[in-house]
This record gives structure tokens, sequence and C-alpha cells, in this order.
């Protein structure tokens, strides 16, 4: 496992970026509203944080299914495609600077600023909707977060094992979906603490752009395969 950590840590930290991205954040209080049947108001009163939770955590559920069929699907290609694997590792690289190019704004792609959302009508019946809310994000949200996911999938391609592809997913799904959660049960703080992110979201970008390079860089040369060795001998864990 100690091997892994490098994309462990990119995997999480690209959750992270994911959830707080422009078009993710702003309607998290939206999502839990809707998820929970509770309004927006009453969300701010104490004493409704069970049905917030569980309904919560079964949406995370539901994109998190999705996010690992992504992993476990690259990895299975991948492993198909392995005897070109120098190869793609320098195709994976530039396509991750790409991504991070677009993200800093230096040069914009349009087809990646293509985002399609999920028009909610009508209230989801219980656990079953959330769950079904959840897939929907996933799919829905994937063009927003593209540059991102597609980073994540672009290593989780150059994985050995499906194991290993799918776990990769799951650690970006949950540094997806801890914060929603997190959101869920601290919604007065949340409320709080959007007033002041919404005002840094393009250095968000620039910064998340900025890391997309740096990972792209990395997996060209193949440097986070050197990391992965030189870790264990460092003691890592």
């Amino acid at each position: 496992m100690q091997s892994e950590i490098p994309g462990i840590i990119s995997a999480f930290v690209g959750g992270i970026f994911s959830f707080v991205s422009p078009c993710v954040l702003p309607l998290i209080p939206v999502y839990i509203s809707y998820i929970s049947g509770i309004s927006l108001e009453e969300l701010q009163q104490k004493g409704r944080i069970t049905p917030v939770v569980i309904n919560s955590l079964i949406f995370v559920l539901g994109f998190t299914v999705v996010f690992v069929f992504y992993g476990a699907s690259a990895t299975f290609i991948g492993q198909f495609l392995a005897k070109y694997k120098g190869i793609l590792a320098k195709i994976g690289g530039i396509i991750i600077i790409l991504f991070g190019i677009h993200l800093t704004g230096i040069f914009r792609f349009k087809f990646l600023d293509y985002e399609r959302k999920i028009n909610v009508k009508s209230k989801p019946l219980g656990y079953i909707g959330s769950f079904v809310m959840g897939f929907a994000f996933a799919f829905g949200w994937t063009p927003c977060i593209g540059p991102i996911l597609a980073a994540i999938l672009v290593i989780a391609a150059q994985k050995e094992t499906l194991f290993q592809g799918i776990f990769l997913l799951f650690v970006y799904s949950m540094g997806l979906g801890i914060p929603f959660i997190l959101s869920g049960i601290f919604i007065n703080y949340f409320f709080k603490a959007f007033s002041k992110v919404k005002r840094h979201f393009r250095k968000i970008e620039i910064v998340a752009g900025i890391l997309l390079i740096i990972l792209g860089i990395l997996v060209f040369f193949d440097i986070i395969q050197a990391l992965s060795s030189f870790l264990p001998q460092i003691g890592v864990g």
C-alpha cells in the first residue's frame, strides 16, 4: 500500500477540489435540502441532523458507485494496453497537463466548458431517491468536474490490478463525499464559509490547474512510479 501513496493523495485532493469547484459548491445546500426533505431555513435550525446525515450518506454512496465503476473500467482497459504502458503514460501526462492549462485559464478548451445539469422537479421518495440522485449527480456533473476526474482516471488506467483502480476512484469519491456530509452536519458553518470561499473560486481553479500540470509532468516522466518506489525505502507509514 505504501507504493500507492502518491496516487491516493492525488485522488483525495482531487476529490476535494471537485467539491469546491464553482459548479458544485454553490449547489450543495440545494442538494442537501432536496435529499433530506428539509427546507434551507429548517436546515439552519438545530435538531434536524439525523435525516440530513443518513440521506447524505446514501447520496454519497450513489455517486461513489458510479466513480468506482469508472475506476474499474479505466484499469480494465489499461490492463489490455499494458504493453503500451510507456507510450500511454506520455499521452496521459500530456492530457492531464492540458486539463491543467484549461483550469488555469492560460488556454480554454470549449468542449471542457460544457456543463450538463440534472433538473430536479419533484422530490424523490426516501432513501432510494437519495441514492438515485447521487447516481444522477455523478453522471450529470461529470463534464463539470471532468478535468480532475479524467486525471485520476489516467492514473487508474496505469494500475496493475482492478482493485487498485477501484480503490483509487473510491478515494477520489471520499474526497468529494466527506466534505459533502460534513456540510450537511454543519450547515450553518457551511453558509458562513461559502460566503468567503465563493470570492476565491477563480483562485481555486488556478491552484487546481497548477496541481494538475504538476501531476501531468510527474505522470509523463514516470516520476510517480519513482516516488512509489522511494517511499518504502524511507519508511513511510
